[in-house]
């Protein structure tokens, strides 16, 4: 299994609710560089199946340049799963995978 199969089933693993940081997912998929990880996920191929809206940096910031939409709809996705954003940010404390 190649390194974006192996982040794109990670991040389908993520529950509603929950989030996960680039660089979790960079350890368990065994890529050195969370800045790679979100490049992968700027190319998912499958949104719908792959949730990569649930994925935030290491201070639970929300993507800047979230793929699909910015960041306002990054926030919003979350928002209707139940995960409360901040300024931008998430609690990683409270919704953290």
């Amino acid at each position: 299994m190649n390194g974006n199969s192996l982040v794109y089933q990670l991040v389908s693993r993520i529950p509603s609710g929950r989030v996960a940081t680039y660089g979790r997912i960079a350890k368990l998929s065994g890529i050195k560089s969370p800045r790679l990880v979100g490049r992968i996920l700027h190319l998912n191929p499958d949104p719908q199946h792959i949730p990569c809206h649930r994925v935030v940096n290491y201070r639970g910031k929300l993507a800047d340049n979230f793929a699909f939409g910015g960041e306002i709809e990054q926030g919003n996705r979350l928002e209707s799963e139940g995960v409360e954003v901040r300024n931008g940010k998430v609690d990683l404390k409270r919704h953290w995978w």
